[in-house]
């Protein structure tokens, strides 16, 4: 009996990254070539995308003037026990064959280098999705130098303490690694300017309802939900389209992690997303295009609008199993994707905004228009919102129709997004230096301060405490409508820069809790 040893030409490691959740994770690819009949085998738990990785490899090098290695060729992907997802490994594999076969110099270190990126079947690098949390998990990893597709480098350059190279084609990577052609380093851009302008969508734009635009500013200095109910034409989703460019200035750290979440998405244009999000979902929409999750998991809308705005046009046509599905995380600010060999968590802290009209035709309760339905279906169509999602709307506000004054140009001008914007950011940093200055988390917004913070923060004088006690008698609040009421009236008393809360502040405050009685009787 013989035994027949075959020589190992090679063994090459490639390090690159892979994706769960919006976190990057270390990926190693391994490459073991042998002198034997040709074959090649890809193992360590890949995906479907990841396994058609040979055929484009292999025609990559065929178009790009290489010729693919006569050798048994064995690459592993570390760890094996994760599943490898997408097209990002393409370029690492072609790379780690390449050292492999011997075709870049034995000396070359990629020790301190992560490739990432999809081969087309010419030899061009085409982009791929979630380089941003991947380019984090490199740095973090201890490597000094990224190559990414050339259209994902000016979102790869965004992570500090790591060079970026746009690399456009395999012959191009090659040649930089052979020294014939540098490739020049991409330059960070993490410029924040127009953050919030948004000529198309400001404040100005929206003529009359004074009231609703006044119930935006507080929700948008304390973070809170709004439910907007009123006849179709009112202004509801013009103001809700308009509230992103009032909320708080959009920090450097809240636009890295919003990125992250669209960068995995894949709906990443370019560079960090300099605005808050708006997601306005259709009601048809999946449960897992909502919440998120499917074959492989993605974030879904509400993950979408994290830092930002997510709103429901028309609530009462989406699904009960949908809505309800939202109370959990906006008690959380996560949503956690449960799948059999993996649990995977996005960040879904968001301002719920909810637009409806007060019955199916729209017109229920208004002096314009007679209501064409019966007390029956009103109730039914109301019914529709659930008591636990009625709930968790802080602002609750009824918007009148419009009248020609309003829109015919005799009006007083309306104030622009900018001055607005301007009060909130003085009521919130008015909030932050309470929090920083009382031992507590500066980022909390007043919607989110729980019971302890409340008793601490929210001190009412003689007048405020009378009337707040004469509205949880006579209006039968509950314990959780009265913290609710203190919250918004938190808010109201900073737009004020009043560190006590004062009899008007909580005036305005229960004004917005009316709605539940008018329409639901609660």
């Amino acid at each position: 009996m013989h035994c027949v040893l075959f020589e190992v030409i090679m063994l090459s490691r490639i390090y690159s990254s892979g994706i769960i959740g919006i976190d990057g994770f270390e990926v190693v690819v391994e490459c073991s070539s042998f002198d034997r009949i040709p074959r090649f085998d890809l193992i360590g738990l890949p995906d479907a995308a990841v396994k058609e990785a040979k055929n484009r490899v292999q025609s990559a090098f065929e178009n790009s003037g290489i010729r693919f290695p006569a050798l048994d060729i064995v690459i592993n992907l570390a760890p094996a026990d994760i599943k490898k997802e997408g097209t990002a490994l393409d370029l690492p594999i072609a790379l780690s064959i390449l050292q492999s076969a011997r075709q870049i110099p034995a000396e070359y270190s990629f020790s301190d280098k992560c490739i990432l990126g999809e081969l087309s079947l010419s030899g061009e690098v085409r982009g791929v999705s979630g380089v941003l949390p991947m380019a984090i998990s490199a740095r973090d990893m201890g490597k000094s130098e990224i190559y990414v597709p050339l259209e994902n480098a000016k979102e790869a350059a965004l992570v500090d303490g790591v060079t970026v190279y746009g690399v456009g084609s395999l012959n191009q990577l090659l040649n930089h690694i052979r020294g014939t052609e540098k490739i020049q380093p991409e330059v960070r851009d993490v410029s924040m300017e127009d953050s919030a302008y948004d000529i198309e969508n400001d404040m100005s734009q929206v003529f009359g309802q004074l009231k609703a635009k006044r119930a935006l500013e507080v929700a948008a200095a304390g973070g809170h939900n709004v439910l907007m109910i009123g006849p179709p034409g009112s202004g509801k989703s013009m103001l809700a389209k308009r509230l992103p460019t009032i909320m708080p200035d959009f920090t450097f750290e809240e636009a890295l992690e919003t990125t992250k979440i669209h960068s995995v998405a894949g709906m990443l244009c370019g560079n960090i997303v300099k605005r808050r999000p708006f997601r306005s979902p259709h009601h048809t929409v999946s449960a897992a295009g909502f919440i998120g999750g499917g074959t492989n998991p993605r974030p879904g809308e509400i993950s979408l609008a994290h830092n930002g705005v997510l709103f429901l046009d028309e609530l009462p046509e989406f699904p009960r199993s949908v809505t309800d599905a939202l109370r959990q995380p906006m008690e959380d600010g996560r949503v956690t994707v449960t799948r059999v060999n993996s649990k995977i968590s996005y960040p879904a802290e968001f301002m719920l905004v909810c637009a409806m009209n007060p019955c199916k035709c729209g017109y229920f309760g208004s002096n314009d228009k007679p209501c064409k339905c019966s007390p029956k279906d009103v109730k039914k169509y109301l019914d529709k919102i659930s008591g636990p999602m009625l709930d968790r709307f802080d602002i609750q506000i009824e918007l009148p129709s419009v009248t020609y004054s309003e829109i015919s140009g005799s009006a007083p001008a309306a104030e622009n997004s900018e001055t607005v914007r301007k009060r909130v950011n003085e009521a919130r940093n008015f909030a932050r230096q309470r929090f920083t200055e009382g031992g507590d988390d500066p980022s909390v917004t007043n919607s989110k301060m729980g019971v302890r913070m409340l008793r601490k923060y929210c001190t009412l004088d003689k007048g405020a405490d009378s009337m707040m006690k004469e509205a949880f008698e006579t209006l039968g609040l509950s314990a959780r409508g009265h913290d609710k009421v203190l919250r918004v009236a938190r808010t109201i008393a900073d737009l004020e820069k009043s560190e006590v809360i004062k009899e008007e502040h909580i005036a305005e405050a229960i004004m917005y809790r009316s709605l539940d009685r008018k329409y639901w009787g609660r």
